[in-house]
């Protein structure tokens, strides 16, 4: 019997894999796509812009098209609301059980329109938007062989995952990623099969793109121990803006609404009029940044025009993501905080604390310590820029400005950027008690308010049954006397469409240090 059972578990992991090969091909192939029209269409534009500085007279008909393209947008925005933005928050929706959306409306939509968006120069990333194709590329697997449940929110993971491996080229980071912001599940089968469709995706990608890194920045040499009480407030000025960036970005679509004479589905022709003047006057910061950071890194402004560009960049792409048009912030923040190494390390050396051959290392670890304040996610942010950029001689730097900015954004009371997003989307959910049957994992974090209860003491939600809980690589059958732990995982039968609900009730107990009254 034993044997028997160690097959099934070995059979069940390869299923595993061959379902990541599955989804890492199809949407390695499709995010792949993605991401060389765009930067074909990008370098065209910029070429454009290079023209119309010599023939002025062409800049009518470009407005003209530019607000037609935001125009047709809108029109989709409209009727796939679910295209808005990064998509990050919508595949975090669905894994979540919060949300849900018809699969090829979206993959369609979301791919023209991003390209149209990302390509024509506005300051919108690609990552976000690549998630979400994966993600949505998954969900169209998942329909057409039949799967449902967590199956389905399995190969929905994994595409996620696979869509930033082919967008960054950062399969480790990918995956990592998945299970730290997104999925917030560390099970053996996520892991698997989000690594496994990552890698396939980036082979996909690295037969395209080549096996150069996206970030490839040239430096001299590894940062010396006795700098680094510069990385601490360096750490701790990134936290701040950090949290600056999330007040700003969590409230510029409110501020979009005030403007009453337009149709909130047609605030993209805000930022696609005025990319024209960026164009024109700076069109090296077209799009999502990743040409900016590497020409800076060779050649760094002073720092007067480098405090001129951040403050562009952050207007800018608050601008546009807060439009609704479909675009991510994951490069835009990357760039953001590589202008502020590169801010803080010119300042640095301006009162003579730090040589002038520094500066490129300063970039490379702001742009994970901005990103992991921002995103609250800090092992993706030191193992995406270590990937990003291709060397390993960085972990100890990263880490330590990671950490600081991380803390500082918590201490501010900043929250996960992703996690507000989705929060702002979903409606607060009532109980269900209706259709189909589905099983919902929850995890009991160290010092959370489930760890160390009994079962028989805690109000579950209505239409729950508790039938195991994960704790390590053994399932627990649990009784009335069972003592959850910290790093269990529960597993919870609901309705289906009972999860959102369910979800935020047991997070309501776990953030809770007492248990709430009947």
């Amino acid at each position: 019997m034993k044997h028997q059972q160690r097959t099934q578990r070995d059979l069940t992991r390869l299923n595993a894999i061959v379902l990541g090969c599955l989804v890492g091909l199809f949407a390695g192939i499709v995010v792949s796509t993605f991401r060389l029209i765009i930067e074909h269409l990008l370098s065209l534009v910029q070429a454009v812009y290079g023209w119309l500085g010599q023939h002025p007279w062409g800049l009518v008909p470009w407005a003209i098209l530019l607000v037609l393209m935001a125009l047709m947008i809108g029109h989709w925005v409209k009727q796939t609301p679910m295209i808005k933005g990064s998509g990050i928050p919508q595949i975090e929706g669905q894994l979540a059980g919060e949300l849900d959306y018809a699969w090829w409306p979206v993959l369609w939509k979301k791919f023209v329109s991003g390209i149209l968006g990302i390509g024509s120069g506005l300051f919108l990333g690609r990552e976000g938007p690549s998630i979400q194709l994966g993600g949505t590329v998954a969900q169209g697997l998942a329909d057409r062989l039949g799967f449902s449940g967590s199956r389905r929110r399995l190969m929905i993971a994994s595409g996620a995952s696979a869509g930033l491996s082919a967008a960054f080229n950062a399969p480790i980071a990918a995956t990592l990623f998945i299970l730290e912001e997104v999925y917030h599940n560390f099970s053996t089968l996520v892991w698997l099969t989000s690594l496994t469709s990552a890698v396939v995706a980036n082979f996909v990608s690295n037969e395209i793109f080549g096996l150069t890194p996206v970030l490839h920045i040239v430096y001299r040499q590894a940062l010396p121990l006795k700098y680094y009480g510069l990385l601490l407030l360096l750490g701790i000025g990134l936290g701040g803006l950090g949290y600056g960036y999330q007040w700003v970005t969590l409230r510029v679509g409110q501020w979009y609404g005030r403007l009453t004479w337009l149709p909130r589905h047609f605030d993209g022709i805000i930022p696609f009029l005025l990319v024209i003047p960026v164009g024109l006057w700076w069109p090296i910061t077209l799009g999502g940044g990743n040409q900016l950071i590497v020409q800076f890194a060779q050649q760094t402004p002073l720092l007067v025009p480098l405090i001129g560009y951040f403050i562009l960049r952050f207007v800018f792409s608050t601008i546009s993501y807060g439009s609704g048009l479909p675009g991510g912030i994951f490069l835009p923040i990357l760039t953001l905080g590589a202008l502020l190494g590169a801010i803080g390390a010119r300042c640095f050396v301006a009162v003579g604390w730090l040589p002038t051959m520094y500066v490129a290392n300063f970039m490379i670890y702001a742009m994970a310590g901005y990103f992991a304040g921002i995103s609250k996610a800090p092992f993706t942010a030191i193992l995406l820029i270590t990937e990003m950029v291709g060397t390993l001689q960085h972990l100890m730097p990263l880490a330590v400005v990671a950490i600081v900015a991380y803390i500082t954004v918590d201490v501010l009371g900043g929250a996960p950027i992703y996690e507000a997003m989705l929060q702002q989307m979903v409606v607060p959910t009532k109980a269900q008690s209706d259709g189909p049957t589905d099983q919902l994992e929850f995890p009991v974090n160290e010092g959370a308010g489930l760890a160390g209860r009994q079962v028989r003491d805690l109000a579950w939600p209505p239409d729950t049954l508790l039938v195991g809980i994960r704790r390590g690589e053994r399932q627990v059958i649990p009784n009335g006397d069972t003592i959850l732990r910290a790093g269990d995982t529960l597993l919870i039968f609901t309705y289906q469409h009972n999860r959102a609900f369910v979800r935020q009730q047991l997070t309501h107990l776990n953030d809770s240090s007492t248990q709430p009254s009947d």
